[in-house]
Parts: structure tokens; C-alpha cells; sequence
């Protein structure tokens, strides 16, 4: 009877130790809580800037209002430099550029990460490589890939390849190291073949960190691409803010990295309903 009612308060006092937890978990705020503040100092910020142009503070050469830059905005998107293309144009070119390099990563860095966490023999020709590259700044090696592939399309693409490619490798790579043996094991003893346990249970498990290393690498990508178009591009976001600045058009400029930040916060919320969809249970088992 002292047993039974001794196991009875040790499971009343895990419960609510339980719900503790659900309901005060300081290191993981709650998405409305989060939203109400990055709103409130999103609107901060923006009332502040509206302050400093409106009562002089800083001069438009140096930062314009915001509606001097809304009304840029305005002028791009209808096309209003003659001969250049309009903000649409610009923003469609830059797209295809990185989600081309971006697709064709995917293909090849999550089998390489998978291979070299699973095969010491793969770990060991591309592990060297991959570390030789990786803390290089891509625009280091940009001038040798405009030697080699010249200015055109392939260039870029290849730049923003090689600066999406690291980041997934290891990512998976991680991913793999990270999945339980115990699982593997029991999959092997119920009959799974090696494609079978790799594909149901090392892929799966490994979900979490490949969608971890597609939001960092498509950072990278969006970065490099910015980067590379302001050095060998006709067209593109970052050429746009390039001969904006040349002509001292600081709306343009400032117009050109609120839409260049617009894109990339929304890429980062793209990868953050995909890792919804894809891995539902991260974070709560």
C-alpha cells in the first residue's frame, strides 16, 4: 500500500513538473510573443528614422526620408531610368541566380554530407577539400572563377554554388553523426537493408540539420550573390544599388538593401515552414 501510494505522488509530482516546464521555458519564447516585439522595434526603428530626417538631424544625401525612399521604390518598380531594367527585373534575375546555385547544392552536398558520415573511406577524400574552401570569403576566389568561366551566367552560379556548398555538407554530415545508433541497429536486426536504414532511418534522422544547413546556406548564397553582381553583373539587386551609388542616388541605395533584406528574411521564413512540414518533431521529443 506505502509503495503504491509512494509511485502514485512520484507521478503527480513528474505531471507537474511537466507542466512547469511547458509553461515558463525562459530559453524558448513563444511565436506571438516574439512577433508583438520584433514588431514593436521594427516600428522603433522606422518612427526614429522618420524623426532624424524630419527635424534635419542628418542630411538626405546621407539618409533620406522614408518616403523619399518609398517613392524610389515606386520609380524602380515602373521602370524609371530608361534602359535599365526595372526593379522586377532586377529582383527576377537575382532570384533565378541563387535558387539555381541553391537547388543544384542540395542535390550534391546532402549525398556527399550523408556519404561522409557514413563512409570513413568519402570522409576522407572530401573532408580536406571541403575545409580547405570553406573559411575562404567567396569573393577571395572570385576573380580565378571569372578567369576559368569568364562573366556570363556560370560564374555567378558557380560562386554561389561553392558558397552553398560547404555549409549543407557539414550540416549533413552532423545530421548523420547525430542519429542514434541504438536506431540503426534495431533497424538492421528487423531485416533493413543498408539503402533501406539509410534512406528511413540516417536520412530522416539527419532531417533536422540538412534543413539547419539550407537556412544557413542559402545566407550564404543570397550574401555571395549581392557581392558577386556588384563586381561582374549587368543586371541584378546588387548591380542596381552599385550605379545607384555612383551617381550618389542614396534612395536608390538604401531602397536597394530594404528590398535585398526583405528577400533574405523571407527566404529565412520559407526555411522555416519547410523545417515545419518536413521535421514537425524537432523540438519536442
Amino acid at each position: 500500500m506505502g509503495t503504491t501510494m509512494q509511485t502514485a505522488s512520484d507521478n503527480t509530482t513528474r505531471t507537474r513538473q511537466a507542466r512547469r516546464r511547458q509553461q515558463y521555458r525562459p530559453f524558448a519564447p513563444q511565436g506571438r510573443e516574439t512577433f508583438f516585439i520584433s514588431t514593436a522595434t521594427v516600428a522603433a526603428m522606422l518612427l526614429l528614422w522618420w524623426i532624424s530626417t524630419s527635424l534635419g538631424w542628418i542630411k538626405p544625401l546621407f539618409l533620406p526620408s522614408p518616403a523619399a525612399v518609398f517613392a524610389a521604390f515606386k520609380h524602380s518598380l515602373m521602370g524609371g531610368v530608361p534602359g535599365q531594367p526595372t526593379l522586377i527585373e532586377n529582383t527576377t534575375v537575382s532570384l533565378a541566380r541563387v535558387f539555381g546555385a541553391f537547388l543544384l547544392a542540395i542535390l550534391t552536398a546532402v549525398p556527399v554530407g550523408l556519404a561522409m558520415g557514413t563512409s570513413r573511406i568519402a570522409n576522407g577524400i572530401f573532408d580536406p577539400l571541403i575545409e580547405f574552401y570553406r573559411p575562404l570569403p567567396p569573393l577571395a576566389y572570385l576573380p580565378l572563377v571569372i578567369i576559368w568561366l569568364g562573366i556570363g551566367e556560370t560564374a555567378k552560379i558557380t560562386l554561389i554554388y561553392l558558397a552553398c556548398f560547404a555549409p549543407l555538407v557539414i550540416a549533413t554530415k552532423a545530421g548523420v553523426r547525430s542519429v542514434p545508433v541504438e536506431q540503426i541497429n534495431a533497424a538492421f536486426s528487423l531485416g533493413a537493408s543498408r539503402w533501406q536504414v539509410l534512406r528511413h532511418v540516417i536520412l530522416r534522422g539527419s532531417m533536422p540539420e540538412i534543413i539547419t544547413g539550407m537556412r544557413i546556406a542559402i545566407g550564404f548564397g543570397w550574401t555571395t550573390l549581392v557581392a558577386a553582381e556588384m563586381v561582374a553583373a549587368n543586371t541584378g539587386l546588387g548591380q542596381m544599388v552599385l550605379k545607384a551609388s555612383n551617381f550618389l542616388r542614396t534612395d536608390v541605395v538604401i531602397m536597394g538593401i530594404v528590398v535585398i533584406g526583405v528577400m533574405a528574411f523571407a527566404f529565412d521564413l520559407m526555411m522555416r515552414k519547410l523545417e515545419t512540414l518536413l521535421v514537425p518533431w524537432k523540438g519536442k521529443m
